[in-house]
């Protein structure tokens, strides 16, 4: 089936990418190789190529399972990886470990995992990468909205944009659209790239989720999971569908990457894009999910 939601630009960085993308936090080489590279496989074939991935997933396995998956295919995949701040440590040298395990010359997005450090520096280092064509965009990760436009600020002296930040946004985690952050992204046309879309699975298993919360929170978490299950029905999805086609519908600038390890999931997932909510399901849905207060 064609998608109904087009490809979508990693901001200013003209990278056009799939409106979903595959984040490989659990896949780790010698441990589920098998599952994740027809993961992999059934993503491609659906039309998903943005990969998202880091130095620090299972020690760099993550890093070296989707090489092994992108050497085994011609298809275009768009890779990302992320730097961690810490040690000391500089960015060429993370960045050229990182290619060395992904077994590519050139990096089509890295972002500063965390804000550790001077965030000067650390766009300066990035800017040098970038100028030296390791990299093909700069993004951030966990950014706040101020530390978002000192980043940008920075860039901006080579002329680079900053093209994305990846931060922590589904239906139950909203606060990127009340702390500035999408407003942020909107702003510096940067991509706000969502991770933990289906707050890590765990949207399967409601009941045993809000056992502990107060009773407010729990009568509001039920009239959700009706509204979700209702839009479910009414598309002949699943509840993930809903979530992502939530997200999609959001802002043009939001691109999920829920993770997977199975090809199941990752079809299922791709199948967000052949549809779309309607107006008043997308006002139902965020209504019942709106914060309180």
């Amino acid at each position: 089936m064609e998608q109904t939601v087009s490809a979508r630009i990693l901001g200013g960085s003209e990278l056009k990418v799939s409106p979903l993308g595959v984040g490989t936090n659990k896949w780790e080489s010698g441990k589920n190789d098998e599952r994740v590279i027809q993961a992999f496989n059934a993503s491609m074939q659906a039309g998903v190529n943005f990969f998202d991935t880091a130095e620090m997933y299972g020690f760099g396995k993550s890093e070296k399972l989707l090489g092994a998956c992108i050497s085994q295919t011609s298809g275009k995949v768009v890779v990302s990886s992320k730097y961690l701040p810490m040690l000391g440590r500089r960015v060429k040298k993370a960045l050229d470990a990182s290619l060395s395990r992904l077994g590519l010359k050139t990096l089509d997005i890295y972002f500063v995992h965390f804000p550790i450090g001077n965030i000067d520096s650390l766009m300066d280092q990035m800017a040098h990468a970038f100028q030296d064509g390791k990299i093909r965009a700069v993004g951030v990760s966990n950014f706040s909205a101020d530390q978002m436009n000192r980043a940008a600020e920075r860039l901006a002296r080579y002329n680079i944009p900053l093209a994305a930040n990846e931060v922590h946004y589904n239906l139950f985690h909203r606060d990127v659209e009340t702390n500035g952050v999408l407003q942020a992204c909107r702003d510096h046309n940067a991509a706000l790239v969502a991770y933990f879309p289906l707050i890590s699975g765990r949207y399967k298993n409601f009941p045993e989720q809000k056992g502990s919360d107060q009773q407010g929170s729990v009568r509001k978490w039920d009239v959700l999971l009706e509204v979700l299950q209702k839009v479910a029905a009414a598309h002949g999805v699943g509840l993930s569908q809903v979530m992502l086609n939530w997200l999609l519908r959001r802002d043009e600038h939001i691109i999920p990457i829920p993770g997977t390890t199975s090809a199941e999931h990752a079809l299922e997932n791709a199948a967000a894009l052949n549809w779309m909510l309607t107006e008043e399901e997308f006002h139902l849905i965020d209504q019942a999910s709106a914060p309180a207060g």
